[in-house]
């Protein structure tokens, strides 16, 4: 099973390059975020005619996320965070898919830090750390996709002395991801890549993807039962550089059958 996750930055204006990705890969599971439309906008219908389900969460012009199964329906099981019923925002979707439990997850930017964007920030992460709590444990596989806006070490970033007040890389950001893995999940391209410089984004301004002045900011984590079937991890960096690119790239898992 092939999951990947994929910060579209607006499933619209990227449609043609992710029907084009998803023709040439043939992914099982795709966790999409940064939709940017409206929940009754979402292309299911060019979804499904290219062999995809889906689910997915709306927001008009900012957020949404969605999962997309090939050849199935994806069966929900959570959408959005408990913890805060006056956040509307839609950042978080969760399902089923054959026999692993998928998470799909936009964490919030967080900039101008400090500030309420990111106070806003570190208590939605306090939300997901104690969610995340609670599928840690089960005897299943558990994956936990999606654009976390963390960068967790300094080598997840090009040239990190600039990016110490950022939202993406304060103390305070990195502590609660250590938080979160420190319950027992795996960072799985790590996990393969230890020592690897890899990136999933590369900024539009100043030629960031032609420098590979990049950062790491989507994240795969696992349960010990998805880590048992972890064959393969990778980034499929070049579709950042097709024409009218979002600014991530596609970044994926392979877990074996058994």
């Amino acid at each position: 099973m092939r999951i990947v996750t994929y910060n579209v930055n607006s499933i619209h204006a990227r449609l043609p390059n992710l029907l084009r990705w998803l023709d040439e890969t043939r992914p099982d599971v795709v966790c999409l975020q940064e939709l940017k439309t409206p929940q009754d906008k979402f292309p299911i219908d060019a979804l499904r005619e290219a062999g995809f389900g889906a689910i997915w969460h709306g927001q008009k012009s900012w957020n949404g996320v969605a999962i997309l199964a090939r050849g199935c329906e994806p069966v929900e099981t959570q959408r959005g965070l408990p913890g805060d019923p006056e956040d509307l925002q839609s950042r978080y979707i969760e399902a089923e898919i054959g026999g692993v439990l998928i998470a799909c997850l936009y964490l919030p930017n967080g900039n101008p830090a400090p500030g309420p964007k990111f106070d806003f920030k570190l208590s939605w992460f306090e939300r997901f750390i104690a969610h995340a709590q609670s599928l840690i444990d089960r005897a299943t596989p558990v994956v936990l996709a999606g654009d976390y806006n963390v960068i967790p070490t300094g080598k997840d970033v090009y040239k990190p002395e600039r990016w110490v007040d950022d939202a993406l890389f304060r103390e305070e950001t990195r502590t609660a991801f250590e938080r979160l893995m420190a319950q027992g999940w795996t960072d799985a391209l790590r996990k393969l890549h230890p020592n690897e410089t890899i990136y999933t984004f590369w900024d539009y301004f100043r030629n960031a993807y032609g420098r590979d002045a990049g950062l790491r900011i989507d994240h795969l984590l696992l349960n010990a039962p998805a880590l048992m079937r972890l064959e393969r991890a990778a980034v499929d960096r070049h579709v950042r550089g097709w024409e009218k690119a979002s600014d991530h790239a596609p970044t994926w898992i392979e877990l074996s059958d058994t």
